[in-house]
């Protein structure tokens, strides 16, 4: 498997031809179409941008899916929901940087409706399934993203995290989700869940393509930021260690093999209270003006709950968020990054979502370990790490994208 600066050497070298690129994504698209990973092929697009490639960019000749939440000009803009169906008017930024450094979008990847769901299993066009086991889900709500990349189909997607939506599919499919600090990646004409919390990010099969990605779309420094093994702190937090068997084994083989240093992170109660609080409102105020009636049902439901948060709740909730964030900044003292399981089970059943509210234990389980990376706007990245059975992520919290992209890049290296 090529990695994404090979393939742009061999597209600036004439040893790769933009146009067969191309092809071979599109091929493998319609291969894998029943995973409904990909919601719209812009075939003739893609064909089009090939064809006249100028062979340059980071990024020259690769393929790319973005999430069906970020506009994309000329493309259906509907955000996984049977209550859109506007085309896109223009480029978000994310979008406008990837062709500025030669990637070619070749269409738009599965969502939770809106993003504002965490398995993957509603959109207008049915549940996002997982390569590993089409039955099991893919999580979310970068679904698709997460399950291209595991299939594929192409070797970059864009994503959004406002609550683990990166990260989340990227450890049920076995790929890497990078999470980097926020606004790192603009987030404007990508429809808003949260403003406080809402993050672009990367999925892609390797830590070393994520850090190449991110240096391609912000010119930021990715490389070592210190010789030598990172320090490296292990959570102690219970919340965060209620794994499911096949998690705990693959997760207690990954950390034996490190020199680490155990850790407290701030209160896990305190700061997912904090962050519900924050994302419940503004969720609620960007839904106010839209009829909620071909919302899918759990997406209705989330709403409705959102809205019993109070605005003294939300005003606090401000307030916490920045404790928590110096909280977490005094841990980063001690290491150069904090890791956690980043789900606390494999895969569920796509079916373990069809429950009266709506999959709530499911849901538990999926967001427990990655909200507070968000809350406090710190870099974050699930890899992959050995497993038997379905795939299981290891998350890196790490206050910089340098650092995150530096441990990762370590890790992986390890093995």
């Amino acid at each position: 498997m090529r990695t994404l600066q090979e393939i742009a050497a061999g597209v600036q070298d004439g040893s790769l031809d933009p146009v067969e690129l191309v092809e071979e994504a599109l091929a493998r698209a319609a291969a894998a179409a029943e995973l409904n990973a990909v919601v719209h092929l812009d075939a003739d697009g893609a064909r089009k941008t090939a064809a006249t490639h100028d062979r340059s960019g980071p990024l020259a000749g690769v393929p790319v899916l973005v999430k069906e939440i970020i506009e994309v000009e000329g493309l259906p803009y509907r955000c996984g929901s049977a209550s859109m169906n506007g085309i896109g008017e223009q480029d978000a930024e994310i979008v406008r940087r990837l062709r500025a450094a030669g990637a070619i979008v070749i269409g738009l990847s599965h969502t939770h409706e809106f993003a504002y769901g965490c398995t993957g299993t509603s959109n207008r066009v049915g549940p996002c399934r997982n390569p590993h086991d089409p039955t099991r889900m893919t999580g979310g709500s970068s679904s698709g993203s997460a399950a291209a990349v595991a299939a594929g189909i192409v070797p970059l997607a864009i994503g959004t995290d406002t609550a683990g939506s990166v990260r989340i599919p990227a450890a049920l499919c076995g790929v890497v989700g990078f999470k980097p600090t926020y606004n790192t990646l603009p987030a404007d004409r990508v429809f808003p869940l949260s403003q406080s919390l809402d993050h672009v990010g990367l999925l892609t099969p390797t830590a070393a393509d994520a850090a190449y990605a991110l240096h391609a779309l912000t010119t930021a420094a990715t490389g070592p930021t210190h010789p030598g093994p990172p320090r490296l702190g292990i959570v102690t937090n219970p919340e965060y260690l209620q794994l499911s068997p096949a998690v705990s084994s693959a997760w207690t083989a990954a950390v034996d093999a490190f020199d680490a240093i155990e850790v407290q992170l701030p209160d896990w109660q305190h700061s997912f209270t904090t962050a519900a609080n924050l994302q419940g409102p503004e969720a609620v105020a960007n839904h106010s003006a839209r009829s909620h009636d071909l919302y899918q049902p759990d997406v209705q439901q989330r709403l409705r709950e959102a809205s019993l948060v109070q605005p003294a709740q939300y005003e606090r909730a401000k307030n916490d968020a920045v404790r928590i964030i110096a909280q977490l900044d005094e841990v980063f003292q001690q290491v150069d990054a904090v890791l956690t399981p980043t789900v606390l089970t494999i895969a569920p059943p796509i079916t373990a979502a069809d429950t009266a509210d709506g999959g709530l234990e499911v849901r538990k389980q999926l967001l427990n370990n990655t909200r507070l990376a968000n809350l406090t706007r710190h870099a974050a990245v699930s890899l992959p790490i050995p497993a038997d059975g379905l795939p299981v992520g290891l998350q890196i919290i790490a206050r910089s994208n340098e650092q995150a992209a530096a441990v990762a890049c370590w890790i992986e290296a390890q093995r």
